[in-house]
């Protein structure tokens, strides 16, 4: 995993030399072949990425609000994973409905989803709108009387325990995945795929999980990739769907649109670096402020200016700039992220704050005595690493959040 965190800050320098529209000036050549090495770098960072070319940009189109939640919650200001729990799997995809439809039906492009991809768990996401203040209805056939259980305060005897008569006024919403061969009228040819009673007069987002209907989908070619919305009294008898509405893509704001949300896992292992808890984004070791490109040499040890005695072995800045990169058009959040390198001498005898591993400890000790000859002193190199996520848009305009394993230094130790 450490070779990797190297290639990549190297495809990162290569990567940003061409001159960006906001650098004009730039002091790298653009002949042909410093051009030609741009391109390599991009495309084996894009491979980093799991992507084989970037996204089209479609200009600036608002995520959903879901999305930006999501990715605040679970990343920090610089894309960083706060706890690598939250998060189920290592992907989060979003669909718009492209149905469209007033009869409460709803189709959705999976096409972007790999068929490699494991599919944990499947959200549809419905905005539930108030009844309509001109639709009159029989409050008798959905609202029942109930009776809850009450105990007051210390004001009165706590033995006291008194009865309270609730009108609750609610409809039961199924969500079905329509078959193959069925019509929207046929409930014979329709599955059950989740089902919920909601209050009449509430408000908001309401989500139903519908995982064994895309995970259908994905299997079988062609397949429907349709739901139908059913609204029932308590009862069991179909309601005018005006007693319960869900906002669509065709007269509501686009914030309302009805969404598929998808929670997948596309097989990339877990980092074998990464802290079990990653919140600890702090290194042990000394930080110091980033480091003139002058300053670097073979060996990646840094000279301090008095006397020329090397640095010791230290986690330095490493600032990934995606607008310089030329990906600042399809990628929503970050704007960029700090990966940090890891710089700096690791000499004989390795103190616990160089975190030397114990063949380092052993590599130190033969190369001090030059018991044998061309072993050198052990490499600073990163110990621990870390996960950021990507927020960005997908060639078909769909958010998708992603989370990269290995991508961030989070401390340094002589290994």
């Amino acid at each position: 995993m450490r070779p990797f965190l190297i290639s990549l800050c190297a495809l990162l320098c290569v990567a940003a030399a061409r001159p960006s529209p906001r650098h004009p000036f730039n002091d790298f050549p653009a002949d042909a072949e410093s051009e030609e090495v741009r391109s390599a770098a991009i495309k084996r960072l894009l491979e980093v990425f799991g992507m084989e070319d970037p996204p089209a940009v479609h200009g600036h189109k608002q995520p959903p609000q879901y999305m930006l939640d999501l990715y605040n919650t679970v990343a920090d200001v610089d894309g960083v994973t706060r706890d690598p729990s939250l998060l189920e799997g290592n992907t989060v995809r979003s669909f718009y409905d492209r149905l469209r439809s007033e009869q409460v039906e709803f189709r959705f492009n999976l096409s972007s989803v790999a068929k490699t991809e494991k599919i944990l768990t499947a959200e549809l996401h419905l905005f539930k709108l108030r009844p309509q203040a001109t639709q009159t209805f029989n409050r008798h056939h959905f609202c029942q009387v109930r009776t809850a259980k009450f105990r007051p305060g210390q004001s009165c005897r706590a033995a006291s325990l008194f009865l309270l008569m609730l009108r609750v006024c609610v409809l039961q919403v199924s969500i079905y995945q329509l078959m193959e061969s069925s019509r929207s009228n046929s409930t014979q040819e329709k599955k059950l795929l989740s089902a919920r009673l909601l209050p009449v007069h509430s408000s908001g987002w309401e989500v139903f999980t519908i995982t064994p209907a895309v995970r259908s989908w994905m299997t079988e070619e062609g397949s429907n990739l349709r739901l139908h919305v059913v609204v029932q009294t308590l009862g069991g008898s179909q309601v005018d769907l005006k007693l319960i509405r869900f906002a669509s893509g065709r007269h509501h704001h686009p914030s309302k649109q009805p969404m598929l949300v998808l929670f997948t896992d596309d097989g990339r292992q877990s980092a074998t670096l990464e802290s079990s808890d990653s919140g600890e984004s702090t290194s042990t070791l000394p930080q110091f402020p980033m480091s003139s490109p002058s300053s670097r040499s073979a060996r990646s040890v840094d000279y301090s200016e008095d006397h020329g005695v090397p640095k010791p072995c230290q986690r330095l800045p490493l600032y990934v700039d995606f607008e310089e990169i030329g990906w600042s058009g399809w990628i929503v959040s970050p704007r960029g992220y700090n990966a940090y390198h890891c710089k700096g001498s690791c000499p004989f005898p390795l103190g616990q704050n160089m975190r030397p591993t114990n063949h380092a400890t052993v590599q130190s000790i033969i190369n001090a005595l030059k018991l044998v000859r061309g072993i050198e002193t052990p490499c600073c190199v990163p110990d621990k690493l870390h996960s950021i996520n990507l927020l960005y848009f997908d060639d078909d305009e769909n958010v998708v959040l992603k989370q990269y394993n290995d991508m961030v230094a989070g401390s340094c130790g002589c290994h």
